[in-house]
């Protein structure tokens, strides 16, 4: 063989390593027209004072729109706007010494916006790529006094910017928010639970099952789809791990799935047995203190990854549209080892 033949081998040995290591979820949308609208009631809403509240209120209404009410009603929970006791509600929060403090923290944190934007608006772009039919929502930035970290409604994503302020932000102490809980109150996890908060909302339960692997799988797209909105993300951001837990997962893996088929659990319609695999905790607690909370998410992902690389002419609209979650356990041939 020539010097020039070798070459050439190497070089298609290369592109076929290539293909087979590429993310087929890593697609260009530099083609899709997206401009994501972002209202920031959090600069907005302290611009108020005793002074100004009877015009300002008005112009936020008229500028948020139905979010506006959602957010006072909903959110902060002190009335629609149009009460007579509002306006003194409204006038105790803004003035409240916590809240203005974490206006400061947020305000060093989240002032300039854009990198976060920027994020969101690539994922969104992947969003309508695979629906181009579906609205992509506005987004709206706000602090809600620590409550709800993320809000959904039709054409509406709102994210609280005072539940991501850092873990070792002094006010989660205070509250006595847990470890588990602070570690994820971070600015990087925002952008994964607002894209996984929409989704959610988008793609809820349907099936006719209620039980262990049905709520995994279902969990376990939703996953998915995060994958397909951030291609480059990591996964410890989706899923809210640290690398040592993800590690852990990696590690545990036969284990934990031959765990829940012994014990006969994946069929169980108990809902406690689901909470204890499904809900966030700061273990779970078959499992011993060394795992995180959520592995049966865990599974769930990987048991939707290995139906997909068997079955690589399903699409992600497909994958969504399959609500017969068995269909999808057998189908993905998934046995760790």
């Amino acid at each position: 063989m020539t010097l020039k033949k070798k070459y050439v081998g190497f070089f298609i040995l290369l592109l076929v390593l290539s293909a087979c290591h590429r993310n087929p979820l890593n697609i260009d949308v530099s083609s899709i027209n997206l401009t994501l609208k972002i209202g920031r009631l959090d600069q907005d809403l302290f611009r108020v004072t005793p002074e100004n509240i009877k015009n300002v209120v008005p112009d936020l209404k008229k500028k948020y729109g139905p979010f506006f009410s959602l957010y006072n009603k909903e959110i902060l929970a002190i009335g629609n706007s149009d009460d007579s006791l509002y306006n003194g509600y409204l006038l105790t929060f803004l003035k409240d010494s916590t809240i203005i403090r974490a206006k400061l923290s947020s305000d060093s944190l989240f002032r300039d916006f854009q990198p976060y934007a920027s994020r969101l608006e690539m994922a969104f772009k992947h969003y309508r790529y695979y629906y181009p039919e579906l609205p992509v929502p506005n987004v709206y930035t706000y602090l809600s006094g620590f409550n709800q970290s993320i809000v959904t409604a039709p054409g509406t994503l709102g994210i609280s910017l005072d539940n991501y302020l850092g873990p070792g932000c002094r006010f989660y102490r205070q509250l006595g928010i847990f470890e588990y809980k602070k570690r994820n109150m971070e600015p990087q996890k925002l952008v994964y639970d607002a894209l996984f908060g929409w989704i959610s909302q988008q793609f809820e339960y349907k099936g006719n099952t209620e039980n262990l692997i049905s709520e995994m799988i279902y969990q376990g797209k939703l996953l998915y789809f995060l994958d397909a909105l951030v291609p480059d993300g990591p996964d410890s951001l989706k899923i809210g791990y640290t690398k040592v837990q993800l590690d852990w997962c990696k590690e545990h893996e036969p284990d934990m799935w031959s765990f829940l088929v012994e014990k006969k659990m994946l069929f169980s319609g108990d809902r406690m047995e689901s909470v204890r695999f499904i809900n966030p905790a700061p273990f779970t607690t078959p499992f011993g203190q060394k795992s995180p909370g959520r592995t049966g998410v865990w599974l769930g992902w990987q048991i939707v990854k290995s139906y997909l690389k068997k079955n690589p002419g399903i699409k992600l609209r497909s994958l969504m549209e399959e609500n017969d979650y068995y269909k999808i356990l057998n189908e993905s041939g998934y046995s760790p080892e």
